[in-house]
């Protein structure tokens, strides 16, 4: 009998990581390793970590530094760091942290099994070394698709390996790489949420980000290979999708089709089991009017809106390397909402960019104060490594970026809560998630993104928690608000699928 190995998943960053742990999973559940929820119940913890901003970089850190800690009083023998920081910095990375016994980058993703064996084993694997992603395939977007099969692609299975037909011994609970880049893909929660990567890399060339350098250029999954997962994660008890990736407003452009979301989206809808498909990551320079109608009058998409405005005053929004401005962007939602009056909106900001003036900052001001979001995230500017942006000059004194910061959160904190009171008297579908010991059920309407936008309490009329189960679609109608949480009495009569 085989050895018994074991491995934990960490998972820190965004939903598009969470998609890359469950191929990781996927790819090692098909080699025999067996995966525990807990890192110090593994032989092997591996992290996947977060390479956007400082704070997350340094969360990714602490949580290499606590796995490591398990190595003296627990079952844990080796910790690995993968994901975006591994990747963007690698050697660096792995010489600032000789804790990590590991530091892997994506293209280690197609022989992960082998890679912790031997680090197990008490072996070395060399650290990887990062290089710029972008170069990897051509510059054409539709010249890409076919050269992308050489190259890592995480989410997107490999292109090498992956069997047409799946093996007839896979471990249940395995989603079959069913197409040339299908990937192998084990659930690590039993959320009735799911993350569905419909491209990896981006195009834009914006002034403050790395990601492009570490995640490459845009690649499209094949509507296939999407509808199939899609399809796999149904039968596991999914009932709502998440479509993520750097930005789905571009999808299809390397498949000939700049409007291929339009006519994917009625067909993911159309997977039996799946009650609500969500789209994420929309540049609004690319928002166009045949995806406004799809995301606003499509049964079971919803209408949802996660806009990567980042500022609004004309000046700061060139440097960056954007389009828009307050006045453009205020109609661009007025334009959602006289398809969808209830329709989720949420964005976010970065205050104190190089050259922001008291000008462009009130000009910003002005947009939030109209917008009318649901969900506002602010961020103060910092120079990222590689990025134009911290080769500017004008950089502004950190005490400023620091008060409009704050200054900022505090008045998208009383407009969100603002916003959610408005939604008082409204009757949402919401999808119910969890039971909360001091809470009872909780859940999300369409508006809410999972642990972005708020959540809603679910209560009955006399104030007890009503009979529910995970995965239920309940009719609910707002009665209160906590902050940009709702509290909804459930419509039992009314209950949904």
């Amino acid at each position: 009998m085989p050895e018994r190995r074991t491995v934990a998943l960490v998972t820190l960053g965004c939903a598009r990581n969470e998609v890359d742990s469950e191929e990781l999973a996927g790819r090692l559940a098909a080699d025999g390793w067996e995966l525990v929820e807990n890192a110090e119940e593994a032989d092997v913890a591996v992290v996947n970590t977060c390479g956007f901003v400082e704070a997350a970089k340094k969360d990714s850190v602490d949580a290499l530094l606590e796995a490591n800690d398990l190595k003296d009083h627990g079952k844990t023998q080796a910790v690995v760091a993968v994901g975006c920081m591994a990747e963007r910095y690698g050697k660096e990375l792995a010489e600032a942290l000789p804790e990590a016994d590991g530091v892997l980058g994506f293209d280690d993703y197609a022989d992960i099994s082998n890679r912790l064996q031997t680090i197990l084993n008490g072996g070395s694997v060399e650290a990887h070394t990062p290089r710029d992603r972008r170069k990897l395939l051509p510059l054409s977007p539709v010249e890409r698709q076919e050269a992308a099969a050489a190259v890592a692609l995480p989410g997107h299975g490999d292109a090498a390996e992956a069997p047409v037909d799946a093996p007839a011994d896979l471990p249940e609970g395995l989603a079959p790489a069913s197409g040339p880049r299908a990937p192998l893909r084990r659930r690590l929660d039993t959320s009735p949420v799911a993350s569905v990567k419909l491209a990896s890399g981006c195009d834009r060339r914006c002034s403050f980000c790395a990601i492009p350098s570490f995640r490459g250029s845009f690649v499209s999954r094949r509507p296939s290979d999407v509808l199939n997962e899609t399809r796999w994660l149904a039968e596991q008890g999914v009932k709502e999708v998440m479509l993520v990736s750097e930005n789905n407003t571009s999808y299809g452009k390397d498949l000939g089709d700049i409007r291929l979301l339009e006519s994917l989206l009625p067909d993911l809808a159309a997977v039996d089991g799946i009650e609500r498909v969500r789209v994420s990551y929309l540049q609004p320079a690319e928002m166009r009017p045949g995806l406004i109608d799809v995301l606003t009058s499509t049964d079971k998409v919803v209408p949802y809106f996660d806009l990567s405005f980042q500022h609004s005053a004309p000046d700061v929004l060139r440097a960056m390397r954007r389009f828009g401005d307050t006045d453009r962007f205020l109609e661009l939602l007025e334009t959602i909402r006289s398809k969808a009056p209830t329709a989720g909106a949420r964005s976010n900001f970065i205050v104190g960019f190089p050259g922001e003036t008291e000008a462009d900052f009130a000009e910003l001001e002005r947009f939030i104060t109209h917008a009318r979001l649901d969900a506002i995230g602010v961020f103060g500017y910092s120079d990222e490594d590689g990025t134009e942006a911290a080769t500017y000059e004008h950089k502004l004194d950190q005490d400023v970026v620091d008060e409009r910061l704050a200054h900022l959160s505090r008045l998208a904190e009383e407009l969100t809560a603002q916003r959610a009171e408005e939604r008082i008297g409204e009757t949402l579908e919401v999808l119910v998630e969890s039971l909360d010991e001091e809470d009872g059920w909780i859940g999300r309407a369409a508006h809410q993104a999972p642990e972005t936008d708020g959540q809603v309490v679910l209560t009955t009329a006399d104030g007890t928690s009503p009979d529910l189960a995970p995965g239920r679609m309940v009719r609910a109608k707002v009665v209160g608000t906590e902050g940009v949480d709702l509290v909804a009495e459930c419509l039992i009569e009314e209950a949904g699928r």
